[in-house]
């Protein structure tokens, strides 16, 4: 293994692929600190075990448990189609912040880039959390570097075809990337994740523990194609006009390629069954899986179902499963953040 901001192999052709590519499974981290998730933990962790269920009927699942006591316990709620590992301590369930980004490299094979998560600004226990990305990479015997600058997966969202987009909330912020200016910052995602061309969205500072992740509003669904989800019209808070924002400045866009995106919206429940002030109604946060989309349901039976409908037509050929993991999303995220793919190995 090395490290450093610098590494990267000589033919410079490695590359974070797109969510669809094929993958070879699905990581997941179970929750179990009681001083997160206070009295919502049991309800919380049943919600993570029907993400990896579902997932399971489409690709393997591997998810890790700091102890035993803490895996008999998640596969108990799981079941036998999901491997639990106590090989890789986690502090919590967000797996899309705190493992590697998978790479392509150029040769056929895998290699491993590490975000430097800590704790989305050191707003939350992360000492465990922290090294994921190193012991998984570990674990699977790539080369693991360490990206230039702070962040964390679902801050950055890549078409696998030489463009990224990300907020400037979450990644141009002193809890992260204190003294960098964005240029800066943006030389670093670009050689990290092999793009040529970053496109960025102003997003929100302060407004929940990730700084506005790109992966709950705006989603690549294959080079030079955009799915941004719309607020119902007569919403106007902070998050509204910022999905709004985001869907004029990828309106007017082009990618690395030169083509002018195409921005296909989603339009957001108008109706949820959660009170939480931190409950997150994104259809986006899906996990594309092998042969499926796992997305969430909220109980507003029109727009879920235009929404699953609009997922079907952007990735066809796979079945779009929508699953109510309602308790998860009030905790402020939702399915994609909760996963992280591992490609299989390609010659491309």
């Amino acid at each position: 293994m090395t490290h450093g901001s610098g590494d990267h192999y000589p033919d410079g052709r490695h590359r974070v692929p797109a969510d669809e590519v094929p993958h070879a499974r699905t990581w997941m981290s179970w929750p179990w600190r009681r001083g997160v998730w206070g009295l919502r933990l049991g309800k919380v962790q049943e919600d993570i075990a029907l993400i990896a269920r579902t997932i399971a009927e489409f690709e393997p699942v591997v998810l890790c448990a700091p102890d035993d006591y803490t895996a008999r316990k998640a596969r108990s709620r799981c079941g036998s189609g999901v491997e639990v590992t106590t090989d890789i301590a986690v502090d919590d369930l967000w797996m899309r912040d705190i493992a590697p980004v998978f790479r392509y490299d150029g040769r056929g094979g895998l290699d491993a880039v590490g975000l430097n998560f800590n704790g989305w600004g050191d707003k939350q226990v992360h000492d465990d959390d922290a090294l994921v990305a190193e012991h998984l990479a570990g674990r699977l015997g790539l080369r693991y570097s360490r990206a230039g600058f702070v962040g964390e997966g679902g801050a950055v969202e890549t078409d696998g075809d030489g463009t990224v987009m990300a907020t400037e909330s979450s990644l141009v912020n002193k809890n992260r990337n204190r003294g960098m200016r964005r240029d800066e910052i943006e030389d670093a995602v670009l050689h990290a994740y092999g793009a040529e061309q970053m496109i960025w969205l102003p997003g929100i500072k302060g407004k929940d523990i990730t700084d506005d992740h790109v992966d709950v509003t705006s989603r690549f669904v294959r080079p030079g194609v955009v799915m941004v989800q719309l607020p119902p019209p007569d919403r106007n808070d902070a998050w509204a006009r910022d999905a709004r924002e985001q869907f004029a400045i990828l309106s007017a866009a082009t990618d690395a390629r030169g083509r002018r995106l195409r921005v296909v919206p989603v339009h957001g429940p108008d109706t949820v069954r959660s009170y939480s002030s931190s409950f997150v109604d994104s259809y986006l946060n899906f996990h594309v899986v092998n042969g499926g989309v796992v997305t969430a349901g909220f109980g507003d039976h029109a727009k879920d179902a235009a929404a699953k409908e609009a997922l079907a037509e952007a990735f066809p050929g796979r079945t779009v499963v929508q699953i109510d993991v309602d308790r998860l999303m009030a905790g402020g995220g939702g399915i994609h953040c909760s996963t992280m793919h591992e490609p299989l190995p390609t010659a491309r």
